[in-house]
């Protein structure tokens, strides 16, 4: 009636397995440990939980990884850039060390009828479309794991934790030497998180016990892989290989399990009844978190590659960046589907455009080269303390990303209201500190999502055509100095009567003309000038006769 286990690689415990089997436990229980004031919807209860983990400050986390068969598509990115984000904001903003495992399958039926396909081996295929996958993780900025633990070098841990379920009555083996999962033997615990009612089974023999019998070992057929066993040669079922390798390192209690809301039934259900029935314990895992599934715009089926309506990650990015697919990405809750379109990603694209257009407008300002009326600086300071108090609230509510986003872009708002251009000099005091703060907040906000608003990648694109961006500097400091001596008037001579109101001579008119021409001609071409007043010591140059005003350029580039 008492069994010890061993959770992980150092520490092992006692468990009272006496009321397993008679179902007390099936209901969701709350975790005891630390609470980390968080609140996330565990698809155990359907609704928001306190998030409480086993350890202070460490969140185990499992998450289910690819079959390697074919080329990733944005299905797939959808589901592991959101859990990215999730992971960030937890280590990030709350200081939770999160340890994450992901599995790669890369022995599968899919991918033997590919490698018989391409007539290539299903480890040679396996291989390289796993380094795909990982190449297209790092283009979209999804952090690795602390480990990619890959099924078929994990084959003896695997049978190992059949050969237990077996000696804990919940498997069987056939004849023809494969071992099913006996879901008859753990009673009504069966459908935690999907419920047993509608469940159908997998196709098997007519030696399963129950229709909804699943396969831990499948028995060898020719020009497939095996590996021996103690039922005969084979290989193994899809679902066990989770539970083996999410048990082999964190043991019989597991914090997060992540996935695609594809995966609730019957792959995490099968997880927790394998699991539950090695470990002959109430609750293996603790929270499950689901992705939403990614929809083509007006088509309710979920982007699939057995449906043949998917987009590879690599010709996405062809023509949208890594940064414009997270804030797609951000402006959904992560459990909810989303749809993908033109419309969808021009949005996020605009988003994007909006933040860097106040990032160049607010840094013109701190260098003084726009010139604004006088800025309510106290009523900025309390915008930003209250936005960043609205962002930690959002984020501890279920990782609400769109709320913070929509947080952000009120405060972009806001400082925008204050930076309106003026043509004519102002001697209010300025504030640069509080746009300084603004644009490191927004910053850090959105390094911590994922989203570089410097773009390392563009940042080098940049720099190999700093030169042209020099010489598009120097001609609007050109046209500038140009159209100041255009607009420029004589002194009057002494002894004569001055005019009311003083004009450029007509012959300095086709300049002021060729001025406004190049600004239109540059503006086609994405190079904005936009002019403000600014005031100097005219004094210093014209002998001491007091304060005039005259035009800065600042540029402008918006690539296309």
């Amino acid at each position: 009636l008492l069994r010890t286990v061993k959770l992980g690689s150092y520490l092992s415990v006692t468990l009272d397995t006496r009321d397993w089997k008679s179902g007390v436990g099936k209901k969701w229980t709350r975790p005891t440990g630390y609470d980390t004031g968080l609140k996330t919807y565990n698809s155990l209860t359907k609704q928001k939980e306190p998030l409480i983990l086993a350890q202070e400050g460490i969140a185990t986390w499992y998450s289910c990884g690819p079959t390697v068969y074919d080329h990733a598509h944005l299905g797939h990115a959808c589901s592991y850039v959101r859990f990215d984000i999730i992971q960030r904001v937890l280590s990030r903003v709350f200081g939770i060390n999160v340890i994450h495992v992901m599995v790669i399958t890369d022995i599968d039926d899919k991918i033997i009828r590919r490698a018989l396909e391409k007539s290539v081996s299903p480890t040679v295929l396996a291989r390289m479309y796993e380094e795909e996958f990982k190449n297209d993780m790092l283009a979209l900025k999804v952090l690795p794991p602390a480990v990619y633990l890959r099924v078929t070098e994990n084959i003896p841990q695997i049978v190992a934790f059949i050969e237990g379920i077996i000696r804990n009555e919940h498997a069987y083996a056939t004849k023809q030497g494969d071992v099913y999962f006996d879901i008859g033997s753990i009673g009504d615990r069966y459908g935690k998180l999907m419920g047993a009612g509608d469940a159908t089974g997998e196709p098997g023999d007519r030696e399963k016990r129950d229709s909804r019998d699943f396969a831990l070992w499948k028995a060898s057929k020719p020009q497939e892989p095996s590996w021996e066993s103690p039922w005969g040669k084979g290989r193994p079922g899809w679902h066990i290989e989770c539970s083996t390798i999410a048990s082999s390192v964190f043991g019989s209690q597991l914090d997060i399990h992540s996935g695609g809301i594809d995966l609730a039934f019957p792959h995490h259900e099968n997880e927790i009844a394998q699991c539950e029935a090695y470990h002959q314990s109430g609750q293996w895992g603790n929270y499950f978190l689901h992705s939403g599934h990614l929809h083509l715009k007006g088509s309710a089926e979920k982007m699939s590659k057995s449906l043949n309506n998917y987009i590879t990650i690599k010709d996405f990015l062809e023509s949208y960046s890594a940064n414009e697919f997270r804030m797609f990405c951000l402006l959904t809750k992560y459990r909810s589907a989303i749809d993908y379109s033109d419309a969808s990603l021009n949005e996020a694209r605009s988003s994007l455009a909006t933040i860097t257009a106040f990032t160049h407008d607010a840094q013109a300002y701190m260098r003084g080269q726009l010139q604004c009326q006088a800025v309510e600086e106290g009523a900025l300071w309390e915008r930003l303390a209250e936005t960043k108090a609205n962002v930690v609230r959002a984020l501890a509510d279920d990782f609400d990303t769109p709320r913070v986003v929509n947080a952000i872009m009120s405060l972009v708002y806001h400082g925008n209201r204050h930076l309106q251009p003026i043509t004519k000099p102002d001697r209010s005091p300025r504030s640069p500190a509080v746009f300084g703060a603004f644009l490191a907040y927004i910053r850090e906000v959105f390094e911590v999502l994922g989203v570089d608003l410097l773009d390392r990648k563009e940042a080098h694109s940049v720099d190999s055509s700093g030169t042209l961006e020099n010489v598009v500097e120097q001609l609007a400091r050109f046209r500038s100095d140009v159209r100041a001596f255009a607009l420029s008037v004589q002194d009057t001579p002494p002894g004569e009567p001055a005019h009311a109101s003083p004009s450029p001579c007509s012959e300095k008119l086709p300049l002021l003309k060729a001025c406004d021409t190049l600004r239109k001609d540059l503006a086609s071409m994405g190079v904005h000038i936009r002019v403000s007043a600014c005031v100097c010591q005219w004094g210093l140059l014209k002998g001491g006769r007091g304060r005039r005003s005259y035009s800065v350029s600042f540029i402008k580039i918006v690539k296309h």
